[in-house]
């Protein structure tokens, strides 16, 4: 069966899903768990997305959560270990019919504040949000059964909005460390 990569309005149901999922990671987790953010489509109200919700873990330590994966199992997730991005272990939830992705790394590695500055960056920029609706949208219609191809067609617009929000947390960063100077 092949996955299907359709693009949906926004769900008021996604944070609620979001929360139910948030607190049976904590519970499987335990103390090697951090902080659980919200991220991806899913995470951004008024952004149409594929129906899965994207979940960042940060962690103690990789090695804990490795030790983990039969918990992780038992919960309906299948252990993918970097899956393509050094220092992360994936999860995905649903086999074909993802309901969940969780994306994992040990707390202070560079890519979480990606993901975070990302998610916010749209929060932030409705006109942004826009844009990004409508590259989702034809990368569906393009690559309805054919998730790498979906992911290929957004990638230069995500890096590019990648790079702009790195840049706008920056300076907004910069503006609140000089507003408690003041």
């Amino acid at each position: 069966m092949a996955r299907h990569m359709t693009v949906v309005d926004y769900s008021n149901e996604w944070p609620k899903q979001y929360e139910r999922e948030q607190d049976l990671l904590q519970a499987t987790l335990g103390d090697v768990l951090e902080s659980v953010h919200h991220i991806g489509s899913t995470s951004v109200p008024g952004l149409a997305a594929k129906p899965v919700i994207d979940i960042l873990l940060e962690v103690q330590s990789l090695d804990r959560l490795d030790a983990l994966n039969s918990a992780m199992e038992s919960i309906g997730y299948t252990p993918k270990g970097e899956f393509g991005i050094p220092g992360r272990r994936y999860f995905p939830k649903g086999g074909d019919e993802r309901t969940h992705h969780v994306h994992a790394f040990a707390s202070g590695d560079p890519l979480i504040a990606k993901y975070l500055a990302f998610r916010d960056y749209l929060r932030a920029h409705p006109a942004a949000v826009a844009e990004y609706a409508a590259v989702k949208m034809a990368a569906s219609a393009a690559h309805q059964t054919d998730p790498e191809g979906y992911v290929a067609f957004k990638h230069g617009f995500v890096e590019q909005m990648v790079a702009k929000a790195v840049h706008w947390m920056s300076e907004e960063q910069t503006e609140c460390s000089q507003e408690e100077q003041s």
